[in-house]
């Protein structure tokens, strides 16, 4: 049984189906596989150009609505008093619900005043057009302007991380304030499975260097991680993490890994001035 992580509110499956740079025609070939094998937790975004497929997908898995938690986000472009909230309607028909589970501020990278964002986030939520909110990529500064600006609690704030990136005040802001965080690119653009470090790990305990870092992830207090794959036998491979724990040493040796240059992702523009680890 995978694990929930309960967050100001929200309970989100703790291993989730990311679809970022995933075409409509493998959205509807691999997530119904995805909710057949057991993935409850599907993440897309307005900027995906996915969110239709998504819908169609989950609606020919087979799997009630009910059972799945969708998230999606708000491009930077929607911000604005006057576009939010046609926007998330516009995602509602795409996806084929009356609801999404979670929904997420995409980037800080915007002029629109943090608390009109805000506004727009809470108002779709007391419409009942959204169950939790939250925000992504944002650093401890953003959380913390956003979470004091909100009437809602935020659940989560989605960010890269892996184990060559030190998320530490991140994640220190994240419990302070309730939230969860919510991990992408976990694989660092597939530098994880070349690593004889969590090769060595996993040769331990029978699994891939892939399946430690998932594993490493979901057991951390707070952390969701998204995985990603568009081949069905790697879908397996993902969703077989919860019948193995890491030592605590094991953890420190992930941990370890971590490196000053250590983020992929940095648009300018939409990228904050990052935290410095600790």
């Amino acid at each position: 049984m995978q694990p929930i992580v309960k967050t100001n509110g929200a309970e989100i499956p703790a291993l989730g189906f990311g679809t970022f740079r995933m075409p409509g025609p493998e959205v509807l070939d691999i997530v119904p596989k995805a909710l057949q094998l057991g993935f409850r937790h599907v993440d897309t975004a307005q900027i995906y150009g996915n969110e239709a497929e998504v819908g169609t997908a989950i609606q020919q898995s087979g799997v009630p609505r009910s059972d799945i938690f969708l998230t999606t986000k708000v491009w930077v472009d929607k911000y604005a008093r006057g576009s939010f909230a046609a926007s998330v309607d516009e995602s509602l028909r795409k996806l084929k619900t009356d609801y999404v589970d979670m929904l997420l501020l995409h980037w800080p990278g915007s002029p629109v005043p943090m608390a009109e964002r805000l506004e727009g986030l809470n108002a779709v939520r007391d419409a009942g057009k959204v169950r939790n909110i939250g925000v992504s990529n944002f650093n401890t500064h953003q959380m913390d302007e956003a979470a004091r600006l909100s009437k809602a609690p935020l659940a989560t704030n989605q960010v890269e991380y892996h184990p060559y990136l030190d998320q530490l005040k991140v994640l220190e802001d994240a419990e302070r304030l309730g939230m969860s965080i919510t991990a992408y690119y976990a694989m660092a653009d597939g530098k994880v499975p070349k690593d004889p470090v969590l090769n060595d790990i996993g040769s331990h305990h029978g699994k891939s260097a892939a399946q430690v870092v998932l594993r490493w992830l979901i057991q951390q207090h707070g952390v969701v991680t998204l995985s990603k794959t568009s081949t069905a036998s790697r879908l397996k491979e993902n969703f077989d993490i919860f019948d193995f724990h890491l030592t605590v040493d094991e953890m420190k040796a992930i941990h370890a890994l971590a490196r000053p240059d250590g983020r992929i992702v940095n648009p300018q523009g939409l990228a904050p001035v990052w935290d410095k680890a600790a």
